[in-house]
C-alpha cells in the first residue's frame, strides 16, 4: 500500500470517490481511453462493409482479422506491461501511454485518408497494443491509491465506466461510421478522425491529474515476451484463490465477447428486429453490467466480499438458461424497429432475463477484480494483473473457436450457442468453488449475515487493515461468528469450541475459514495447547483472529467474566487487541433465550480503539466490551 493510500483516515464510498484526485483522473483516462478504442473499432467495422476499399476482399474475413489484431498485443506485450509497470512509477508511465495514444490517433487520420487497408488495420493493433500497456497500471493503480474499504467501490465504478465507455463507443462509432447518415465517406473519415484526436487528448489531459505511484520492486526486466508470459502466469497460480479468480475474470469476457459477437446475427435471424434493436439490446445488457458492478460495494460492506461470486455464477446461468427460451418464444415475423420490438409477446421476459444477466455479472466478476489486486503483493499486482488479462484474452479467442465449432463446424444456432456457455458458466464455477471453497463459505457468512439479521455497525475503521490483530468479543449466539465474519472487512479466523467445530456443515464452514477448534485443558490438553500454538502461527503470519474469552453462550443475555487465555495469547504474541461488542442478538432465535423472536433482527457491531497487547488483562477488555454493548443485549 503506497503511502498515499495509508494517509486516507475515513475511506469514501463508491460515487464519494469521483470528488478525490487519487481516483477521478484515472476513472477520467480509463474512461476515454476506452471510448476511443470503441470508436475507432465500430466505424472501422462499418467502413469495411459499406466503403469501396474493402469492396474486394470478404467482410467477415476482414473483420474477423481485425478482432484478432486488437487481441493479439495482449498476447505479445501484455508480460512485458506488467514488468514496466512494477519497475517505474505508474503515473509517469500513464501519461507515457496516453501521450502515445495522441500519436495513434492521428495516425487514424493518416490511415483513413490515404484508404490504406494495412494502415486501418495497423492503427487498430496500434491501439490495441496502448490498451495493453495501460490495463495493469490502471488495476494495480487502483490499490495503491484507495484505502482497501474503498477497493471494491473503486473497481466497480471502474467496470462500470468501461462498460458505459464501451457502449458510449460503439454507439458514436457507428453513427461517425456510417456513411449513409454523414453524407460521404471524406464526412466519415474527418469526423471519425477527429473524435480519435480529440478524445485522447481529453485523455492524456486527465492523467496529467494522477497523483504519483512509485515503483514496488526494483527488478531487472525480462524482455522476452514468452518466457516472461510464462512467468506471470506461474506468479499468479502462486495463490488458488488469486487464479480462480483470474480464471473466473476470464471466463466473464468469454460470456461477454460471445454474447456481443452474436448478438447482431441474433437480432436479426431470431429475434426479426433490425440494427435499432440491436442497441437497444446492446444498452440493456452493458447497463446491467454497470448495475450489477455498483451494487457490489452495496452487498459487499465495502470489503472485497468473495461470497457474492457464487451468487453472481448463479444467475449467470440461471438466467442465461432461461433466455435460451425466451429466444425460442419469439414468434417469426418481418424484420421490425425497436419500437415494435419492445411492445411485442415476450420481450419483457426477454429483456428481463437480459438484464438480471448483465448485473449477476457485474457482481461476479468486481468481487474476483478486487481479490486480485488485494491479495497480490504490492510489489507483483501489475504483473499478476498482465498475467490476466493474456489469460482474458485466451478466453475470448477460446469463446470464438468455440462460436466456430458450434455454429459453422456443428451447424447448430445462435441461441443453442448461449444455452451452452450458460451451461458451461456453471461447469466452471463450480470448478472455482470446489478447487478454493473459501468462495462457498463466504457466500454462507454473507447469506446469514444479511439476510437474517439487518446490521448496523459502528467504527469498523478502527481495525487496522494490514498486520496481526485479536478481536475480542461478547458470545450471544452460536451465528455470531458468521454476523462477525459477514461485517469486518478482514478476513478473520476464530477461535471456537471443538464440539461446535466438529458439527456437520458447520465443520465445513469453520474449516475452509482456517477456524481453530479448542477444548478445555482438563478434557483434551493436546488440543488445548494445539490451539494456541496456531493462534501463535497466524498472528505470526499476520492474521486476524476473533475470540468469545467467555468460552461459552451466555445463558441469560448478560455477559460473563473473560477467561485469561486472551493474556496467554497476548504473552505469545504481543499483536494490538479490538475490542467489539454484539448487541441485539439476545432474543434472537439462534441465542439461548427462552422466548424467541422471529429471526429477521435489528443487530449491532461497535468496535473499540485499539489495545496494545501491553496493557491488557481479562478484566480491562470486559470493561472495554461492556462499555461498547451498553444497554442493548
Amino acid at each position: 500500500m503506497a503511502e498515499l493510500g495509508l494517509s486516507v483516515k475515513h475511506p469514501t464510498s463508491q460515487f464519494g470517490l469521483l470528488s478525490q484526485r487519487r481516483f477521478l483522473p484515472l476513472f477520467v483516462t480509463q474512461f476515454f481511453g476506452a471510448f476511443n478504442d470503441n470508436v475507432y473499432k465500430q466505424a472501422l467495422l462499418l467502413i469495411f462493409v459499406f466503403s469501396t476499399i474493402a469492396q474486394a476482399h470478404d467482410t467477415n474475413l476482414l473483420n474477423n482479422i481485425a478482432a484478432g489484431l486488437f487481441i493479439l498485443p495482449f498476447f505479445l506485450f501484455s508480460a512485458t506491461a506488467g514488468a514496466v509497470a512494477d519497475r517505474f512509477d505508474k503515473a509517469q508511465l500513464v501519461r507515457y501511454v496516453k501521450a502515445a495514444e495522441i500519436g495513434v490517433a492521428i495516425l487514424v487520420f493518416v490511415a483513413l485518408f490515404s484508404q490504406s487497408l494495412v494502415a486501418m488495420l495497423a492503427v487498430l493493433f496500434l491501439y490495441g497494443a496502448q490498451s495493453t500497456f495501460f490495463g495493469p497500471l490502471k488495476f494495480s493503480l487502483l490499490p495503491q491509491q484507495l484505502h482497501p474499504a474503498e477497493l471494491v467501490g473503486g473497481n466497480a465504478m471502474i467496470e462500470m465506466g468501461t462498460f458505459v465507455a464501451i457502449l458510449l463507443g460503439t454507439i458514436v462509432g457507428g453513427v461517425l461510421g456510417n456513411s449513409d447518415l454523414l453524407g460521404d465517406m471524406q464526412s466519415v473519415n474527418i469526423w471519425v478522425s477527429v473524435a480519435a484526436i480529440a478524445t485522447a487528448i481529453l485523455g492524456f489531459i486527465a492523467c496529467l491529474r494522477i497523483p504519483s505511484a512509485p515503483p514496488a520492486h526494483q527488478e531487472k526486466i525480462n524482455w522476452n515476451p514468452f518466457t516472461q508470459t510464462v512467468h506471470l502466469v506461474r506468479l499468479a497460480m502462486e495463490r488458488k484463490a488469486v487464479f480462480r479468480s483470474v480464471l473466473g475474470v476470464s471466463w466473464f469476457w468469454l460470456l461477454g465477447s460471445v454474447f456481443l459477437t452474436q448478438l447482431p446475427n441474433l437480432t436479426k435471424e431470431h429475434l426479426y428486429g433490425d440494427g435499432t434493436v440491436v442497441t437497444t439490446l446492446l444498452v440493456v445488457f452493458t447497463i446491467a453490467i454497470a448495475i450489477g458492478s455498483l451494487i457490489c460495494e452495496r452487498f459487499s460492506g465495502r470489503k472485497v466480499e468473495i461470497g457474492l461470486v457464487p451468487l453472481g455464477a448463479l444467475g449467470m446461468s440461471v438466467w442465461g438458461i432461461d433466455a435460451y427460451f425466451s429466444i425460442l418464444a419469439i414468434e417469426p415475423t418481418a424484420i421490425r424497429s425497436a419500437m415494435v420490438f419492445l411492445t411485442a409477446d415476450g420481450t419483457p421476459w426477454l429483456l428481463a432475463d437480459l438484464t438480471l444477466m448483465g448485473i449477476s455479472a457485474g457482481v461476479f466478476v468486481v468481487p474476483m477484480q478486487a481479490l486480485i489486486q488485494n491479495r497480490t503483493p504490492q510489489e507483483s499486482v501489475s504483473r499478476v494483473i498482465a498475467a490476466n488479462n493474456v489469460l482474458n484474452s485466451l478466453a475470448i479467442v477460446l469463446g470464438a473457436g468455440i462460436s466456430i465449432l458450434w455454429l459453422s463446424v456443428l451447424d447448430f444456432g445462435i441461441p443453442s450457442l448461449l444455452l451452452l456457455v450458460a451451461i458451461l458458466t456453471a461447469v466452471v464455477a463450480a470448478y472455482i468453488f470446489i478447487t478454493v471453497p473459501e468462495f462457498v463459505m463466504r457466500f454462507i457468512v454473507w447469506f446469514v449475515g444479511h439476510s437474517m439479521y439487518r446490521v448496523e455497525h459502528e467504527d469498523l475503521e478502527k481495525i487496522p487493515e494490514r498486520g496481526p490483530i485479536v478481536l475480542v468479543s461478547n458470545h450471544v449466539s452460536f451465528v455470531d461468528f458468521m454476523l462477525l465474519g459477514g461485517t469486518i472487512r478482514r478476513p478473520l479466523r476464530f477461535v471456537m469450541h471443538r464440539r461446535y467445530f466438529d458439527m456437520p456443515v458447520l465443520n465445513f464452514v469453520c474449516r475452509v475459514g482456517g477456524a481453530v477448534p479448542i477444548d478445555s485443558k482438563q478434557e483434551a490438553p493436546e488440543i488445548y495447547e494445539q490451539a494456541f500454538e496456531k493462534i501463535k502461527d497466524g498472528l505470526a503470519a499476520g492474521d486476524i483472529f476473533c475470540i468469545f474469552p467467555e468460552g461459552r453462550l451466555t445463558p441469560n443475555g448478560e455477559m460473563m467474566p473473560f477467561q485469561h487465555g486472551i493474556e496467554r495469547i497476548l504473552r505469545e504474541s504481543p499483536v494490538p487487541v479490538v475490542p467489539v461488542a454484539l448487541g441485539g442478538m439476545w432474543g434472537s432465535y439462534f441465542s439461548r433465550a427462552p422466548s424467541k423472536k422471529k429471526i429477521s433482527k435489528r443487530v449491532s457491531v461497535t468496535v473499540g480503539d485499539p489495545l496494545p497487547a501491553s496493557e491488557v488483562t481479562a478484566a480491562l477488555l470486559y470493561d472495554k466490551v461492556l462499555e461498547l454493548r451498553g444497554e442493548r443485549v
